[in-house]
């Protein structure tokens, strides 16, 4: 549950602005800031981000925003160059023009008569990653940073590729997501009568993104710029990182607070791809925005709150519940820990002799989403299915629980009858009555066992050593339970397979997993209850499309083919207190059949309307990638219509074709 705050209007001002960058574009920003402001200058809080704040993010900012405004600071939303109502070009994901202006940001920011000079830096996920990068450009003026449910490795970490493979799911799913975003047209409220030249302006200099992020299969100079991992040494500003375990990121805490020389502590809930204090699944949620305060309040205002005495790593471990893909409440405990520790560990050996391992094409079915947020389908279920369609090897726990805290590593023996292939592991929770509930999972490709910046081709029929890390978890193993590792070469839709079909044999008697434990000296450690001021009222609009189901999975038993049908549930549909009609309707398909290399197709489908007063535009955009054995291949659809006192006219329309070789996908 998460408690709602009412805040006195008259102690908060909101002003809306431009601020201007060199190259004469100008940037779209709100601040809240306190009545007192002009004439008690207070320290600036930034939140950096593409997806408009006129709209689509005005409710989660109306959450915090003004909270921080009411405790003595000025709390700043800015849409990125080319997004909301920003002028200029959207060119990508972190752009050097994005990273350039952020800082510009900073600078101007510290400048204003309303502040003390100190500035501060928070976001999920696209702000948490941008307030990363901007830090390791260590602005004079940037103090402290709070960054959630983000990364510091674009490539191997983010949503194009895992393990060195292509994460089909998110390369496909996201790359529609932004080219819809980046669709749609700036306020006419906010830019005026220009407002259709400058929307058409935009969707002709944009570009579909998975044709770039395919262009760089393996991790080279694309993906290190932004990547902090590569200058942690850079970043001077106090970070605060935080993740949950049901987010795809959160590995990401554990090596920056095991590698930044900047003060740095760390937070892991239970928690999807969302704030804490939310209130959405899983919880449950804390009092982020209570913690926020005591980073901010230490490092931007000198006052000691005792944020340095927080244990290095705040975790919560997991209890095992029934699986099932939407937990409200995760029962499990907060541990506080020094990180990295002195933790011990428990070897987990795989067998003896070998065992083939050559897996249906349409394994991972019931992987879940790769992003969660907290909606009905979004966990993986049983995975008995999916054990059925692996190698499984059980480990019953002993005596006393076996807790999980970090990221397991796999060691594996194996031999394979191509020169390429993916292997992938699942640690499982089986119960006594049978069920399998994901814990966590890794993926290696193996052109990429020696490194993700390289391609190396497997010795046919020899074996090979491997090692790779699974993705971090806190979980606590029950006795009478069994600890399965699963193992399987393909894993879709989250893993794009290769143009083979390979079988591994893998050598158990030389394979195991090793599991990093809760340290002894962990100590219990509690939050206060999730509060969120109240956010800004929303409706129902007219037109709104019925529900559908958010996950159904197809199976042509004649023709061995699959098809995964997917509602993220992003929830933009809704009506403004402006009166704003915003509404959103999406669909992802995903297809495979077995054993066919150019069967895998990814499909991403939007249709979006926006209408005000004497004004309407509609965007619908349709993304597809299949493959042949060589190439991937690519289709991006942009429809984009305006409406103005009730004229139509279409902006844009234009089909984007690309043709992008494999190389290690």
């Amino acid at each position: 549950m998460t408690d709602l705050v009412d805040l006195d209007p008259s102690a908060i001002e909101v002003r809306d602005f431009w601020i201007p960058m060199a190259d004469g574009v100008r940037l779209r920003a709100r601040a809240w800031l306190p009545a007192t402001a002009d004439r008690e200058p207070v320290p600036v809080l930034l939140e950096y981000l593409p997806y408009r704040l006129d709209d689509w993010t005005s409710v989660r900012d109306s959450e915090r925003h003004p909270w921080y405004a009411a405790h003595g600071y000025a709390s700043v939303r800015v849409d990125i160059r080319g997004s909301g109502s920003s002028e200029g070009i959207f060119e990508d994901e972190y752009s050097v023009a994005e990273l350039d202006d952020g800082v510009a940001v900073v600078q101007w920011l510290a400048a204003q008569p309303w502040s003390t000079g100190a500035v501060g830096m928070f976001g999920i996920s696209w702000g948490g990653f941008n307030s990363l990068q901007i830090a390791e450009r260590a602005p004079e003026a940037l103090k402290a940073i709070v960054t959630v449910c983000s990364t510091d490795d674009r490539y191997d970490n983010d949503v194009h590729y895992i393990g060195g493979a292509v994460l089909a799911v998110d390369m496909a799913a996201w790359a529609g997501t932004m080219l819809a975003f980046a669709s749609r047209p700036p306020r006419p409220e906010v830019v005026g009568q220009g407002w259709v030249e400058q929307w058409r302006e935009r969707l002709q200099a944009q570009r579909p993104l998975a044709s770039v992020w395919l262009g760089h299969e393996e991790r080279d100079d694309y993906w290190r710029r932004g990547s902090v991992n590569e200058n942690y040494g850079n970043i001077r500003a106090a970070v605060l990182t935080v993740g949950g375990w049901a987010d795809p990121y959160r590995d990401a805490v554990l090596r920056l607070v095991a590698n930044l020389d900047a003060p740095v502590k760390g937070i892991i809930g239970p928690w999807s791809h969302q704030y804490p204090d939310r209130g959405l699944a899983p919880g449950p949620s804390i009092d982020f925005l209570g913690e926020t305060l005591r980073w901010w309040d230490r490092w931007l205002k000198g006052e000691e709150t005792g944020v340095e005495d927080d244990p290095d790593l705040r975790a919560w471990v997991n209890d095992p519940v029934a699986p099932q893909t939407y937990v409200a409440e995760q029962p499990g405990r907060w541990v506080g820990v020094d990180w990295p520790g002195e933790a011990p560990v428990e070897h987990l050996p795989l067998g003896t002799g070998r065992v083939l391992v050559r897996s249906p094409w349409a394994t991972g079915q019931d992987a879940g989403r790769y992003f969660p947020f907290g909606n009905a389908a979004d966990l993986p279920p049983d995975q008995r299915a999916e054990d059925g369609r692996s190698v499984c090897l059980d480990h019953p726990v002993g005596d006393a629980p076996v807790e999980l805290l970090g990221r397991a590593v796999v060691r594996l023996r194996l031999a394979s009858t191509h020169d390429r292939g993916h292997v992938v592991v699942r640690l499982c929770d089986v119960a006594p009555d049978g069920s399998s509930t994901l814990v966590t999972r890794g993926v290696l490709n193996l052109l990429k066992r020696e490194g993700m910046d390289r391609v190396v081709p497997l010795p046919v029929g020899e074996d090979v050593d491997v090692e790779f890390p699974l993705v971090a978890a806190g979980y606590r193993f029950e006795t009478g339970h069994r600890i399965r590792v699963a193992v399987s070469n393909h894993y879709w839709p989250w893993v794009w397979p290769h143009p083979v079909e390979d079988t591994l044999d893998l050598d158990l008697g030389a394979s195991s997993v090793t599991l990093p434990l809760v340290a002894p000296d962990a100590v219990p450690v509690e939050f206060g209850p999730g509060r969120h001021v109240r956010p800004i009222p929303i409706g129902v609009p007219d037109g709104a499309p019925e529900p559908v189901a958010p996950r159904v999975v197809r199976h042509d038993v004649a023709r061995g083919e699959t098809v995964l049908e997917v509602d993220p549930g992003y929830g933009g549909t809704r009506r403004y207190p402006d009166g704003l009609q915003f509404l959103e309707s999406t669909r992802e398909i995903y297809t495979v059949r077995e054993g066919d290399p150019t069967s895998p197709r990814t499909e991403s489908h939007w249709q979006l309307r926006l209408a005000n007063d004497g004004w309407a535009a509609t965007v619908e955009t349709r993304s597809l990638i299949g493959c042949t054995e060589d190439a991937f291949v690519l289709e991006n659809h942009v429809h984009a219509t305006a409406e103005v006192d009730g004229r139509s006219e279409t902006v844009f329309e234009h089909t984007f074709h690309d043709r992008i070789p494999r190389t290690s996908g």
